[in-house]
């Protein structure tokens, strides 16, 4: 695909935040190729908010010319005291949530799957680090730590400060023209575009992509025009995300089609109302960005079957109360399910990683 503005628009679609436009197009129109990079820190059981969202997006830039890394920050995961800070653990995790991604249709001959071990162990990685910190006050950092999905200074151990200037160094590393990741990742990738300034690196085009809301619906973050979120919406934006702390705000893919209509027949979702709702949340990131429409089925005694080729329209037909909470939670379930299913079917025939992931979540 050659046409910048194709590109630009495959890139961009379901996003909600681009920084910036003009240097999107601007690498666009001077590369064939360019390249990005998400990564994860391997913590546990994946849910749908970080595959399915991850996963579309990364097919997406794979078809619009980018190739892409998926990192496996198993070292920030263990200064963030994930799966009791073993590395072997982190390690194993990592290589769960790759078969994750591939039984999601990620193309492993357009991504790569790179593991921050890899990184770490070159003296140029860690003269980066100290050529960021140099370049980052001790304020600016402390503020960028939100990245870790703690509230407060999460300064428990000194590792932590070390987190937010390593962050910055794989991006720097990896050469990556597209740091993406969710909205929970954007002071990582602020600080990465204000000290690619200082240091005379490529200043990376940050890219971010919605965070899910738990199925409690505990409040969501205004995706504003503001550089850098405020600590009271930091908090908030910790407190509302779908969590692995919580089973019952997430949808896994190892949950059973029983389990996944369990979870979104008790999920928050005040009729006709649409703020802060997880199963809107749901139709608009999730459901309508992976199908053509959506079906509804009801009783004709109570209008019959509803279908849908746009979230707005949808959007209009629940806050106009045409649609009942229950039937639309209903019909999402089936569509989360179908969207799980290839993950699920490749686990039963591949189960040692996940396996070994359940009981290390038990045992941590």
């Amino acid at each position: 695909m050659s046409n910048v503005e194709d590109r630009y628009k495959i890139i961009t679609q379901d996003t909600v935040e681009l920084l910036t436009s003009e240097d999107l197009r601007a690498r666009l129109a001077e590369k064939a190729e360019l390249k990005g990079y998400i990564g994860f820190e391997p913590s546990g059981l994946m849910h749908i908010a970080q595959g399915i969202i991850c996963a579309k997006k990364i097919r997406d830039l794979n078809d619009a010319g980018v190739k892409m890394v998926v990192y496996m920050a198993d070292w920030h995961a263990y200064i963030n005291d994930k799966l009791g800070a073993d590395i072997e653990r982190l390690q194993t995790c990592g290589k769960y949530m790759e078969e994750v991604f591939l039984a999601l249709g990620v193309d492993p001959s357009k991504t790569e799957f790179v593991y921050a071990s890899k990184l770490l162990d070159t003296i140029d990685f860690w003269e980066k680090v100290l050529r960021i910190a140099k370049a980052s006050s001790l304020h600016r950092v402390r503020r960028a730590m939100t990245i870790m999905g703690r509230k407060g200074g999460a300064d428990s151990d000194s590792s932590k400060f070390f987190y937010p200037a390593m962050q910055v160094a794989d991006i720097f590393q990896l050469e990556v023209d597209i740091a993406y990741g969710g909205m929970d990742q954007r002071k990582a990738h602020v600080l990465a575009r204000e000290v690619a300034e200082k240091l005379g690196y490529p200043k990376p085009i940050a890219l971010h992509t919605p965070l899910l809301m738990g199925l409690q619906g505990s409040g969501r973050m205004d995706y504003s025009e503001a550089e850098v979120a405020v600590d009271e919406e930091d908090a908030r934006l910790i407190d509302m995300k779908m969590s692995k702390s919580s089973p019952d705000s997430a949808v896994y893919f190892h949950d059973s089609p029983d389990d996944i209509k369990r979870k979104l027949k008790k999920a928050y979702c005040p009729e006709g109302d649409i703020r802060e709702n997880p199963i809107m949340e749901m139709c608009k990131y999730i459901v309508f960005p992976n199908f053509n429409s959506v079906k509804v089925e009801r009783p004709e005694k109570f209008g019959g079957d509803m279908e849908f080729d746009r979230y707005d329209i949808l959007e209009e037909s629940f806050e106009g109360m045409q649609l009942h909470p229950l039937d639309l939670k209903m019909a999402v379930a089936h569509y989360i399910d179908e969207l799980v299913k290839p993950v699920r079917d490749y686990f039963d025939k591949n189960p040692k990683n996940l396996e070994a992931v359940k009981k290390f979540e038990i045992t941590k």
